[in-house]
């Protein structure tokens, strides 16, 4: 683990320039080459699947077994490979050499290596509150334009406006408080920027249950409305708001104008 002593890679000095100046930290603390903002408070985890997403065990087969095989329970086998998969969240967000990229619950930074190489002179931020998860994403990117930071999807540090795309592929479904946490997403980005997200989303045959509680599955996913998310962004004043459906599965991109 890295001491408040250690020098900041330039890549995290950048992303604490973005930051809120009230949010700043007088002291950053780095932690296995991550800025950590919670320290041992960390985020709520009352759902199984919050829980494994903060072992120890899931960074190790989280690309290769554990997101596919939750893919695979959601969309069924039409549910895209990893590359394809890479290759909507590329297209959806139009990074352009310069920008500036948060990657929301970014995991071990799988999405946001590829982001990384996109941005070129610019720079990606990851955002993650499982801290196994970032020290696997620290160890497996090279890219000197990547920072990683755990904090609140919630509750993000950054100035209004800082980033020309925001990506939350596979976690809004996952948020105690998703419409909070879309809040977030819109503010932090810049007009002009596109947001890309990834969720659940009702097919034929599911109904919510009578007593006007949330469909969940095993594990606690929420299982959004059919427009539920595409209706909030653009409630959030978002244009250009189009999604590809697959099984229970939206891919969701939008503008802000």
């Amino acid at each position: 683990m890295a001491s408040v002593a250690d020098p900041m890679p330039a890549a995290i000095v950048q992303a604490l320039d973005l930051f809120e100046s009230e949010a700043r930290p007088t002291s950053p603390r780095l932690r296995d080459g991550y800025l950590d903002l919670l320290g041992d408070d960390g985020v709520e985890a009352p759902h199984f699947s919050h829980r494994a997403l903060q072992s120890r065990v899931i960074p190790a087969i989280y690309e290769r077994l554990s997101r596919p095989a939750v893919l695979r329970l959601l969309a069924g086998m039409k549910a895209p490979r990893r590359r394809e998969e890479h290759n909507i969240a590329l297209e959806m967000l139009k990074i352009a050499d310069g920008n500036r990229v948060l990657d929301v619950a970014c995991g071990p930074g799988n999405f946001t290596r590829d982001f990384a190489a996109a941005a070129g002179d610019g720079l990606v931020v990851g955002l993650d509150a499982a801290k196994p998860m970032l020290a696997a994403a620290v160890q497996r990117t090279r890219a000197g334009n990547a920072a990683y930071v755990r904090g609140d999807a919630c509750a993000l540090t950054f100035k209004d406006a800082s980033f020309d795309a925001v990506c939350c592929f596979g976690a809004l479904h996952l948020f105690d408080e998703p419409m909070q946490a879309l809040d977030e997403i819109v503010r932090v980005l810049a007009p002009g920027g596109r947001v890309a997200i990834l969720t659940t989303t009702m097919k034929d045959g599911d109904h919510a249950p009578k007593d006007g509680s949330e469909l969940r599955m095993l594990g606690g996913v929420r299982i959004f409305a059919r427009e539920e998310i595409p209706g909030a962004l653009r409630e959030r004043g978002l244009v250009d708001v189009d999604k590809r459906t697959i099984g229970r599965i939206d891919y969701i991109e939008a503008r802000k104008p």
